[in-house]
């Protein structure tokens, strides 16, 4: 598949397209199964990660929250591990917004961003208010508007941020409305003309500010959320004939003007090279930050060999420039909220080495006397190596010294990633806990089947609790009998 470049002109006569049609054209033509089995695998490990973090956050007060604003109504989108029924919209933000409440969703380092918590709410949502009204949007369409959704998101995030954009605005309110509404675009079989509306009017929504890390607050939780209903709703306004301006990405007060104040980093181009983003995207072994994450992998290795961590006299994390410049990454206490310990390179350390283990359970008390310690005592240093080697790879080296004068250290070159086994375990295990193992099961094996299945918005249904499952039309029957 030939890449698609910002500068790269028409193939016919006339001047350059925009970037926006030009994402459009090379979505269009994207084939997954033109990528190979390891593409469509991983797509499909993506939406069951994302499932477990929503069924395993269903209880946190930020996911009780979005679904409190929620409007029921009979035939609508189902909000994950609920029985509500929403409009679209309104059940892509509480699934975002819940998607992201672990800290655990899938993460693409390139573009700093979680494109998944944005992605699959927004295309859960549309399939099954398609569905609904007996226009089902099949497995394979789910998937192909998945990969360019990860594709468009990944690409421009790569091409608009670097680590000193990222201290003020927020990588995946910035960028995920524009991937979610290609997403939606496709799933929805937009022509060309729809979809440059559809990327048009997400980019105006682009925003989330990182002022959040400094206090504490859970404004970030959120942004995926109105990410998602962003997206959502630019596919159904360009869907009812609104447009807007094509040169919303590269125009002289567009989005690459507004936010960089000068053009792309990079050439934006979806496929480069015949390769697909979502192979760069990892699913997170940890609940935590993505640059805590191979800090904690190597904290763990250390407090294996480490009897009482009370004896540690010394603490350095050496780690990439980025990691330690992203806004709540550096900070050593006191803790008053848990995403403040979540975002926290010092904290997941700490806890890693007091607890031997990285679970939710880490954040659930802030006040443990040897884990504070051991933060306040962390020192983090920038790396050469670890840097000149990021986004690629995200190195982090964990040393302690003990009062006895023992030196234990552990390197690691890159973050190790949950993998198909852990991730299947913890849907499973969340999946089964709110809706029943049977349920679980089916889920999964139409998430498997994905490239046959008729209609995607199917998973939708059996995410509800209760009989939600039960298809809209049948619900319909019995309500007017």
């Amino acid at each position: 598949m030939a890449a698609v470049h910002a500068d790269m002109p028409e193939p016919s006569h006339g001047p350059a397209a925009s970037l926006t049609r030009m994402l459009a054209r090379a979505a269009l033509a994207a084939e997954p199964a033109g990528f190979g089995e390891e593409v469509q695998a991983k797509l499909k490990i993506c939406l069951i990660d994302f499932l477990s973090c929503c069924f395993e956050a269903y209880d946190l007060p930020t996911s009780r929250q979005a679904r409190a604003i929620a409007r029921s109504r009979a035939d609508g989108a189902a909000i994950i591990g609920s029985d509500i029924l929403a409009t679209p919209g309104e059940a892509a933000f509480a699934n975002g917004t819940t998607g992201h409440g672990l800290v655990r969703e899938d993460m693409h380092a390139g573009s700093i961003s979680h494109h998944g918590v944005v992605v699959w709410p927004t295309l859960l949502a549309l399939a099954q208010d398609r569905s609904s009204q007996d226009q089902a949007c099949s497995g394979a369409a789910l998937l192909k508007a998945a990969l360019v959704g990860y594709e468009g998101g990944a690409r421009l995030g790569r091409a608009l941020f670097d680590a000193d954009l990222a201290r003020l605005f927020r990588p995946t309110g910035t960028v995920g409305p524009i991937g979610g509404a290609l997403a939606g675009a496709i799933l929805l079989g937009l022509s060309e003309d729809e979809i440059v509306a559809a990327l048009g009017l997400a980019a105006n929504t682009s925003g989330g500010l990182n002022q959040w890390p400094h206090t504490g607050a859970g404004d970030m939780y959120f942004h995926p959320g109105f990410a998602a209903r962003s997206a959502v709703t630019a596919v159904e306004l360009a869907a009812a004939g609104a447009y807007a301006s094509e040169t919303i990405l590269e125009g002289e007060a567009g989005l690459f003007a507004a936010f960089r104040r000068g053009p792309p980093r990079a050439p934006v181009a979806l496929f480069a090279d015949g390769k697909a983003e979502i192979l760069a995207v990892y699913n997170k072994p940890v609940p935590a930050c993505n640059f805590a994450q191979t800090a904690c992998q190597a904290a763990l290795r250390v407090a294996d060999q480490i009897e009482d961590p009370g004896e540690i006299e010394t603490l350095t994390v050496d780690l990439p420039d980025a990691a330690i410049r992203y806004p709540g990454c550096d900070f050593a206490g006191p803790f008053a909220h848990a995403l403040q310990a979540k975002m926290s390179i010092q904290y997941g350390v700490a806890a890693a080495l007091r607890r031997g283990v990285v679970e939710e359970a880490n954040y659930a008390r802030l006040d443990e006397p040897v884990i504070l310690h051991l933060a306040r005592l962390a020192s983090l240093r920038r790396d050469a190596g670890f840097t000149a080697a990021f986004p690629a790879r995200q190195g982090a080296e964990v040393a302690v010294t003990l009062r006895n004068g023992t030196r234990i250290n552990h390197r690691l070159s890159d973050v190790v990633p949950a993998t198909e086994s852990e991730i299947r375990a913890r849907f499973r295990a969340s999946a089964g806990e709110r809706l029943g193992l049977r349920r679980a099961d089916e889920i999964e094996a139409l998430i498997d089947g994905l490239e046959t299945l008729t209609d995607a918005g199917r998973i939708g249904r059996l995410c509800l609790a209760g009989d939600g499952a039960v298809p809209a039309r049948t619900r319909r029957a019995a309500a007017k009998g």
